[in-house]
């Protein structure tokens, strides 16, 4: 987080323009972070035009289909356990999958980026209370919060969401009263307050296009690990129910397949694992192009 904020703090708003479109010029460059831009633009392409390019229906199963291995005609990536066509339900799957890895994140922006840039800039003991209530969420593993907070709401995608979302609040509040912090103590912001500006006028001018970059940058980070834990509670029978194709669920179905079809009892891990790699590949190639001192 240290380093997110340190490379974050950047030159006052009116500077803006030209940084972002150096920003925009840096990442183009990067070839890992557009390769992996290309795999996400790729997948979230395919799951929103699912109805169109899937071979099969996703809930359409055939009992003497079942467990098809991968290369079957009709069947390209095999059949699942109920004779479901894998690659029609690794498509479908991206739907759900990528909904409950950025939909937790981009509430936990908005919130924990209210409440941390408010402590950030009022400071004292506002400060030091709202930030002594979110080292309490720090005291639980990410996976056991989840888990727990899964278990007391229920299974389902809703209070999937509503778990993750919780779990991602103190560490998105965490980085943005640490920028926050320090882009107050600065010069212009100082002249700001010195000239009379309002503390909304000064956040809204000074301080939020200087730390809502960052926050960004660290928030994308995070799709990676909200997909894989939003798979974890499907796997565990506590995020999206049977039959909805979403990558852990059929991580969780195909399990008893493991030993007879390895491959396509693989495929679903495969592709949480190929997706969250991309977004991290991306996030590190977007927090490097931020970096003023490149």
């Amino acid at each position: 987080m240290a380093a997110i904020a340190d490379a974050a703090i950047v030159v006052p708003a009116k500077a803006s323009k030209g940084y972002w479109a150096s920003v925009g010029s840096r990442l183009i460059k990067d070839k890992v972070a557009m390769v992996a831009l290309t795999i996400i633009l790729l997948i979230v392409l395919a799951a929103i035009l699912a109805p169109y390019i899937a071979p099969a229906d996703p809930f359409r199963g055939s009992m003497i289909r079942r467990l098809r291995p991968i290369g079957t005609p009709g069947y390209p990536l095999g059949a699942d356990e109920l004779g479901r066509d894998m690659l029609t339900r690794l498509i479908y799957g991206g739907r759900l999958s990528i909904f409950m890895g950025v939909v937790p994140v981009l509430a936990a922006f908005v919130v924990g980026s209210g409440i941390g840039i408010f402590a950030g800039y009022v400071g004292g003991w506002v400060n030091t209370l709202l930030m002594r209530i979110i080292d309490v969420f720090f005291a639980f593993p990410s996976v056991l919060l989840a888990i727990a907070l899964s278990g007391a709401l229920g299974a389902g995608i809703l209070n999937s969401i509503v778990s993750l979302t919780i779990v991602f609040i103190p560490q998105i509040a965490r980085v943005a009263e640490s920028v926050t912090t320090q882009i107050r103590t600065r010069d212009y912001v100082e002249a700001a307050r010195v000239s009379g500006a309002g503390a909304f006028t000064i956040v809204r001018v000074h301080v939020l296009g200087n730390v809502l970059g960052p926050i960004f940058v660290y928030s994308t980070g995070l799709i990676s690990v909200s997909m894989i834990l939003a798979s974890g509670l499907s796997f565990l029978g506590l995020g999206v129910k049977p039959p909805e194709p979403e990558w852990g669920l059929m991580l969780n179905t195909l399990r008893t397949a493991i030993y007879t079809q390895p491959l396509v009892a693989a495929l679903p891990g495969l592709m949480i694992f190929m997706t969250s790699i991309s977004f991290n590949l991306f996030s590190d190639g977007l927090r490097s192009a931020m970096e003023v001192k490149q």
